[in-house]
């Protein structure tokens, strides 16, 4: 190629990349103008610009059950630190609680305070199940999960026909018993709580182990070192929801169920017949008593059991 060639070759090359560059530009310049335009039809009133990523302030004192956090201790406070970010920043399960709390928590209140329980233990429940009939990898079920032998020991029925501890007031009641044998041994509300999450044999043997006695001062597994941060985080944010950014309706919430009491002293060949005769169906009658675990009920000892049933219009019965 010659040397005329080679520059009309050049002068080409340079031409299309400058062209390459203007259109470029153009392009740059468009989508910034859409993009600017974008950014002002968010500053609107529906789209604002105030939500912030913080951190919540850790308040300068936190109790559980009467009992002092003590947060002077730079571990502990950094528990509590990160307990209160996790339960602020999971606003599915935080807002999930706090809806679920206005129907159970009448049901759950009075009872510990029949216990004397104090009434912080009903943030233990939210921060075992969420308020949720759930069962854990290991087998522990409903809200206080409960594995099957303590259950029984504490006096709840599990079977394959029924199973307490889907029974909101039967395992609260077995908690509160749980819970007062546990004072009863540690003195405190504190270690009663640890031992719950982790069991008195647990507690006991780290106890034995490290020759130390406060919840405070043993090194525990990860779970049961976050649990009393986390009851008490729950708690915080539970109590004072717009603090922490929660901005939750009184409609929000879901309401207390409305029942009634129907005994039940001896079997049930299909519980499905069993509802329809009662003008509902067998969905409805597990909804409010899920501790019915099959679609019949043998009861060879003719045990008297307490059904709850929906008030007349309270609940849609779809046909």
């Amino acid at each position: 190629m010659n040397r005329n060639s080679k520059t009309i070759y050049f002068l080409l090359g340079a031409l299309t990349s400058i062209t390459v560059i203007i259109i470029a530009g153009f392009i740059l310049y468009s989508n910034s103008e859409d993009i600017v335009a974008a950014s002002d039809e968010k500053n609107d009133d529906n789209f604002p610009q105030n939500y912030r990523i913080i951190s919540p302030e850790v308040p300068k004192e936190i109790y559980f059950a009467g009992e002092r956090v003590p947060l002077e201790n730079f571990e502990v406070y950094e528990r509590v630190d990160r307990e209160i970010l996790v339960n602020t920043y999971w606003h599915s399960a935080t807002i999930l609680a706090m809806k679920r709390a206005n129907r159970w928590f009448p049901v759950i209140e009075p009872i510990l305070k029949r216990y004397n329980i104090p009434d912080d233990f009903k943030y233990l429940a939210v921060a075992e199940s969420n308020l949720d009939n759930v069962v854990s990898p290991a087998g522990a079920t409903g809200y206080w999960q409960f594995m099957k032998a303590a259950a029984e020991k504490y006096g709840l029925e599990v079977t394959s026909e029924v199973d307490e501890r889907y029974h909101v007031e039967k395992s609260t009641e077995a908690a509160c018993k749980y819970l007062l044998e546990s004072y009863q041994n540690y003195g405190n509300w504190t270690m009663s709580a640890a031992s719950y999450n982790m069991g008195v044999a647990g507690v006991n043997n780290q106890i034995g182990r490290q020759k130390a006695d406060n919840y405070y001062n043993l090194v525990l597994n990860s779970e049961t070192s976050r649990y009393i941060a986390r009851i008490v985080s729950l708690k915080l944010i539970m109590q004072n929801p717009q603090k922490y950014g929660f901005d939750l309706n009184g409609s929000d919430l879901y309401p207390q169920l409305k029942t009634y009491e129907m005994e039940l002293p001896g079997s049930v060949v299909d519980f499905a017949d069993w509802a329809a005769v009662r003008e509902i169906n067998y969905k409805v009658l597990k909804m409010y008593n899920p501790w019915l675990r099959d679609n019949k009920l043998t009861n060879r000892n003719s045990k008297i059991y307490t059904i709850q049933l929906p008030e007349k219009g309270s609940i849609e019965v779809i046909n």
